[in-house]
């Protein structure tokens, strides 16, 4: 569910908050492929955490946490960027260009260090780690606020649709949905992962799905280039909705596991 990122933030934060065991979070990036490997996009990065650069022998995720927690690392934050909203990347360079092409990635912010994904092969994904400015803090979204948005969002795209007469049945549609979701990677999350980040979390890709599966049907019922154009824009809310409220719910549990693990025992 969500992505690469969201898995790798929330599975990091649990086992740095001793929520989670090193194997936990190595059996959750399974979802999304059957080999993960780790290497550092600049010296910089190579050095502090002890990583091959690009070119050479790739490491290994059991790597990765390891220096994560001989460095301090502290808690990771969840980025989603796109083209004009880069929040929590800190401006542009390396790591900014890499995030908006992923359109994800995760953020070290306490430690100055982002990672971000990337498919090279069949069941391998490779992580590219940058240094990064270390002042660089992905913007606080509420979870109440990300829902109730994506609430919002869903009535006024509805609304807008329905408004342009661009809505229309499509035979067979809960089938696709239902064969769009079965198809997503579904990776476990830890124990104690909130619940109203996991309702916030099936919610969005639920209308995820729906989006993906406009996506398919374009125009979707719009008889001329204008209307497609108005049905798009209907619909770009939504998915920016559904993008926010990912960003809000991961954040929000990592916020959580970390608040446990400063309480006294």
């Amino acid at each position: 569910m969500c992505c690469p990122s969201a898995t790798l933030t929330v599975w990091t934060s649990a086992w740095l908050s001793g929520a989670a065991a090193p194997d936990d979070v190595l059996d959750a990036l399974l979802a999304w492929g059957d080999a993960h490997e780790v290497v550092a996009a600049d010296a910089e990065s190579a050095v502090g955490l002890d990583l091959p650069l690009e070119g050479d022998f790739p490491g290994t995720p059991v790597q990765l946490l390891a220096s994560l927690r001989a460095n301090g690392a502290g808690p990771a934050q969840l980025v989603l960027p796109v083209p004009g909203d880069v929040r929590g990347l800190g401006g542009g360079g390396p790591f900014t260009e890499a995030a908006l092409r992923a359109g994800e990635a995760m953020l070290l912010p306490e430690a100055g260090f982002g990672l971000v994904p990337q498919p090279i092969a069949e069941g391998l994904v490779r992580w590219q780690v940058y240094k990064v400015d270390s002042s660089a803090t992905p913007e606080y979204v509420g979870i109440a606020d990300a829902e109730h948005g994506l609430t919002d969002a869903i009535r006024d795209s509805a609304g807008a649709l329905q408004a342009l007469d661009v809505a229309k049945d499509r035979p067979g549609v809960r089938a696709e949905l239902s064969a769009f979701l079965r198809a997503r990677p579904r990776p476990e999350w830890p124990a104690g992962m909130p619940g109203r980040a996991l309702r916030v979390l099936q919610r969005a890709e639920e209308i995820g799905a729906i989006l993906a599966v406009a996506e398919t049907d374009e125009p979707g019922g719009a008889v001329s280039a204008s209307a497609a154009l108005l049905r798009a824009d209907a619909l770009r809310p939504l998915g920016n909705a559904v993008r926010i409220a990912r960003y809000a719910a991961v954040n929000e549990a990592v916020r959580l596991f970390s608040d446990q693990a400063e309480r006294p025992q």
